[in-house]
């Protein structure tokens, strides 16, 4: 059996292969059938630059339906598509590029130039131009290939895609997925998450991304169904599509948008039968006020680049606020103390992960690969969270968030949601900067909520508190328009504990 995971899509495309599979926000469509021609003059195209079965394929290109099919034309020729952040500039893709050493470099046209000096210098041997839309010399180049073509034979352990990790606490590092694992995770969402016939996924999240190319693409490709594929992400579009899908994958800033729009109620929903949430930590002030208008309960769920979902709350049962769920199917997790050693239930640790989707490694870094695993095979996530008495996982934090401030361990999370329970307070982040004899000091950050009164700095840093211990009070409390975050949705807390260190030592 060829274990190319586009050919275990293509084994379950509707028999009827006319019909849609992507409906693009810019009119355009592809139907199944259209997607199996246009996927293989992809991989002819890109077998006539020059790759091989197993070389790398760059892509940092927007959005489009063309850039769906060159991800999946770069699986059917056996090669591994490596996705790129459209926002990186000379210097992050130097360190890219350099280190994945790709045969072939899509990007749009006013990046070309910087891209050829950099694949001069790095030794890509082809460059192509792709415009936001998905126009230009690689559309035109792969419109005059044969759309006959045999997907390369793979085997479950060849690499099928390699995504560098955001890099928020050090250099990018390029996590390996297999075809094994993308496939093993695929199917497990498939039945955890209910995917049935008839099903239509909006399609709202960036496809360089692990959430938006791989689960949520996946889930669509693996259950045949169709995808509203929007290019741009507008909250009160979004709303008005809701109508005509059945299930959208966001992250948080998604949903609290969608909340700030009139339209958002339960009959805008009543076609809808899954909202799912991941990437961030989702506020429970925007869980509960989703629930309260649109009745649904959003499914908040956890993973990383690191080998996809590793835990979800159930499809039927119990989705617990403030909670991402049990472990899914065929993934073994714990929480770790220092030692490796498992907590008991609601002592927080490391979180420690092992199953086939689980990643094959840090490309060309066996020794962080190392490190980076237990001696019993557990990856640790880096992570930190504790497991309740039947099972939910709670999620804490980073351990590199953690502060250690006068000798005591500060989780950031636990006065986070102390902080968000204030009346006035939209959201908060709690960071440790330098102090000269804590070691760290305590910092909030805090953005109001200007549809309420206010609170002062003082009343934040009493009402922590009331309800805390003394060495969790936030020294220092700041206010600001917004918190730094990633295309993702994720607080960008290394930001913030270089901006707030800054003005301390100022």
């Amino acid at each position: 059996m060829n274990e190319n995971l586009y050919a275990q899509f293509d084994m379950r495309f509707p028999a009827d292969a006319s019909a849609c599979f992507l409906s693009c926000s810019d009119g355009r469509t592809l139907t199944f059938d259209g997607l199996r021609a246009r996927t293989a003059q992809v991989a002819n195209l890109l077998r006539r630059l020059g790759a091989q079965p197993g070389d790398r394929i760059a892509a940092q290109v927007e959005k489009s339906l063309d850039a769906v099919t060159l991800y999946l034309g770069c699986l059917r020729a056996g090669c591994v598509f490596l996705p790129l952040n459209p926002a990186y500039q000379m210097g992050e893709l130097a360190h890219l590029l350099g280190d994945a050493r790709p045969t072939v470099l899509v990007t749009a046209p006013q990046r070309a130039a910087m891209c050829k000096t950099l694949a001069a210098e790095t030794a890509i041997a082809q460059v192509v131009e792709m415009a936001d839309d998905g126009s230009g010399e690689f559309r035109d180049r792969v419109a005059r290939e044969s759309t006959n073509c045999l997907t390369a034979e793979r085997s479950g352990g060849d690499l099928a895609a390699i995504l560098y990790t955001s890099g928020t606490t050090g250099r990018a590092k390029g996590a390996m997925l297999t075809h094994r694992n993308l496939a093993v995770g695929t199917r497990v969402l498939h039945t955890q998450w209910g995917f049935r016939p008839g099903d239509v996924l909006l399609h709202i999240l960036p496809i360089y991304h692990f959430h938006g190319l791989f689960v949520a693409l996946h889930s669509a490709l693996y259950n045949g169904n169709t995808v509203l594929f929007e290019t741009r992400f507008d909250a009160a579009q979004a709303i008005g599509l809701l109508a005509h899908s059945t299930v959208v994958m966001g992250v948080p800033t998604h949903y609290a948008r969608m909340l700030a729009e009139p339209a958002l109620d339960a009959a805008a929903c009543q076609g809808m039968r899954l909202f799912i949430s991941g990437s961030a930590p989702l506020l429970p002030s925007v869980f509960r006020a989703f629930q309260e208008r649109t009745t649904h309960t959003i499914l908040e769920r956890y993973g990383m680049t690191e080998g996809g979902m590793f835990v979800s709350n159930p499809y039927d049962g119990e989705r617990r606020c403030g909670t991402v769920g049990k472990p899914l199917p065929g993934i073994a997790l714990r929480v770790a103390d220092a030692q490796d050693r498992p907590m008991p239930p609601l002592g927080i640790g490391n979180i420690q992960v092992k199953g086939e989707s689980v990643f094959a490694g840090y490309w060309r870094l066996p020794e962080k690969t190392a490190e980076d695993h237990t001696v019993d095979g557990y990856f640790r996530t880096g992570d930190l969270g504790m497991l309740s008495e039947d099972g939910y996982l709670t999620i804490v934090g980073r351990d590199k968030d953690l502060i250690i401030s006068g000798g005591l361990n500060v989780y950031p999370k636990e006065i986070e949601d102390v902080i968000d329970g204030l009346p006035g307070v939209r959201e908060s982040a709690v960071v440790g900067v330098p102090h000269p004899d804590f070691g760290e000091s305590v910092t909030a950050v805090v953005v109001l909520d200007h549809h309420a009164s206010p609170p002062s700095a003082e009343q934040v840093a009493l009402h922590v508190r009331n309800r805390l211990a003394a060495f969790k009070v936030p020294r220092q409390v700041y206010f600001a328009e917004e918190l730094p975050r990633n295309a993702m949705g994720k607080v960008q807390k290394l930001a913030l504990r270089q901006q707030y260190g800054a003005a301390q030592s100022a």
